[in-house]
């Protein structure tokens, strides 16, 4: 059986905005960070099917987005959270390391590994997915666990995401009852300068 998985970034806040790591610390939503929401629930709701469950992780930056693209009731999801960044959570991103010292230098302190945060995303949507009365589930979650997840089940990501994850980019998986694997089909990657998107289908 083949279902599908509706996957959002949640909105800019004041560390996004400020260019600061933001793991496990939560700060609200800005005035610009609830606007583009509007617009990323205007073309979910353009897909062609409707969402029957709803789910977002223990993040209220995650929670009230969702709040803003849907109606139904959620569940809150603690597997759905960022990634961990330790004492480095809300320190300036330009500290962040090459990419592939990012386990070493999270991990010295007090964070996670990369491997952690895929395999709870990994176990937590699968939960989610393989649920008899989930058929297209909208998840809210964050950056790094989105792009983490997405980037597992499919490596080779350029043709759908050129450049950077947005903030209320939204990323339609179809998910396959039978193997078990989320296969990547669209992408909704909202530009803040005119609100304008830059979907690709896969």
């Amino acid at each position: 059986m083949k279902k599908s998985l509706v996957l959002m970034r949640h909105g800019e806040t004041v560390f996004n905005k400020r260019k600061r790591l933001q793991g496990w610390v939560d700060l609200p939503l800005t005035a610009l960070g609830k606007e583009p929401a509007k617009y990323s629930a205007a073309w979910i709701r353009a897909l062609g099917f409707e969402i029957d469950h709803a789910f977002c992780s223990t993040s209220e930056r995650a929670s009230d987005t969702l709040k803003l693209v849907t109606s139904p009731s959620y569940e809150r999801k603690k597997g759905l959270k960022e990634w961990n960044f330790g004492k480095l959570d809300g320190e300036p991103e330009y500290l962040n390391p090459p990419l592939d010292q990012y386990d070493a230098f999270f991990r010295g302190n007090g964070g996670e590994v990369r491997q952690e945060l895929i395999d709870c995303m990994n176990e937590t949507l699968t939960e989610i997915m393989n649920r008899k009365d989930v058929q297209n589930a909208l998840v809210v979650s964050h950056g790094a666990a989105i792009r983490n997840f997405q980037r597992f089940w499919c490596p080779d990501d350029r043709k759908l995401i050129p450049g950077r994850l947005y903030t209320c980019a939204v990323l339609v998986f179809e998910y396959n009852t039978g193997d078990q694997r989320f296969t990547l089909q669209e992408v909704y990657n909202p530009n803040y300068q005119g609100m304008t998107s830059s979907p690709a289908a896969g």
